[in-house]
């Protein structure tokens, strides 16, 4: 069983850095300020405004960063800027014991999964696809806001991963798992196949979600995923939002699941709300999770973090 980490309660400090692409700082200061009128104090790592062309500086600089806060005793939640590009290239030079020995809520999305589920694999580590820092401003959705904090602070289970009302999850394939729960951003994951930092998804619920590809690029990904075993070894498939997926040859993102994904035979469910869609639910990456396809249904069967 995965570990948790220590929930976050009113006056807890957050350490912001930037681990992939960089941030506009202005942009950076205006959602630390919506932090801090949460009641949460900020401590900024030193790579937070870094620019190096793409990337916020060189993988050891924001390897760093990350560790700097995982060891600093006054830091509750690690929260990363923004996603982008690069954060892959910090995963060989963190020190997945001291990680595992100093549990802090870790939350993000987009390029931030393939942290997310690295160190739920080598740290045993919950850890949360969630909002980064860019989503906290007085204009995201309060239902973002709503699952976050029902992840991070509180204790209540078994609870449902849903959608906002109106907007149901859809059962493709029936069928009812029990599994720890993985996955996040397609092309993220894709970057770190034949890697030592590839995602283990054997006997794993498998969640993906994508954002900005024509469907013909996410159907080239789904089959690589396909041909590397992730689908094989999978106990059931979340497919979450192809935010700003445009139809290629006429083909639709819903109708390349059904054609793909359903074929499979794995408990399927779709049309999860999260990560780079107007709403965000959570998902705790590595908790124990029940996929009830035939019921179109998702529950986390215990805490995601602890006292």
């Amino acid at each position: 069983m995965a570990m948790k980490p220590p929930l976050l309660e009113a006056g807890d400090t957050v350490g912001i850095v930037t681990l992939g692409s960089p941030i506009n700082p202005s942009v950076a200061n205006a959602r630390i300020e919506t932090l801090q009128s949460m009641g949460l104090h900020v401590v900024l790592g030193d790579s937070v405004y870094g620019h190096d062309g793409f990337l916020a500086g060189s993988n050891e600089e924001r390897a760093r960063d990350f560790m700097r806060m995982i060891i600093d005793d006054d830091i509750d939640m690690i929260l990363p800027s923004r996603g982008g590009v690069g954060v892959a290239g910090i995963l060989p030079y963190l020190d997945y014991p001291t990680i595992q020995d100093n549990p802090k809520v870790i939350t993000g999305y987009s390029d931030i999964t393939v942290l997310l589920n690295a160190l739920y694999q080598f740290s045993n580590l919950v850890t949360f696809q969630s909002l980064m820092l860019i989503d906290f401003r007085f204009s995201t959705p309060a239902f973002n806001f709503d699952q976050f904090f029902k992840n991070v602070s509180t204790l209540e289970a078994p609870r449902l991963i849903e959608n906002p009302p109106g907007i149901p999850l859809v059962g493709q394939v029936p069928g009812n798992v029990t599994a720890p729960i993985v996955g996040g951003n397609l092309t993220s994951f894709i970057g770190t196949l034949g890697t030592p930092f590839e995602i283990d998804t054997r006997g794993k619920i498998l969640l993906l979600e994508e954002t900005n590809e024509p469907v013909n690029t996410v159907y080239r990904y789904l089959n690589q995923l396909h041909m590397a075993g992730k689908f094989d070894d999978c106990a059931g498939i979340v497919m979450g939002e192809c935010s700003g997926c445009s139809m290629a040859y006429g083909v639709s993102y819903e109708e390349l699941i059904d054609d793909f994904l359903v074929p499979l035979g794995k408990p399927l469910i779709t049309g999860l709300s999260t990560a780079h869609g107007l709403f965000k639910t959570t998902v705790p990456i590595g908790s124990q999770v029940q996929l009830n396809a035939s019921e179109a249904q998702l529950v986390i069967l215990e805490p995601t973090v602890m006292y």
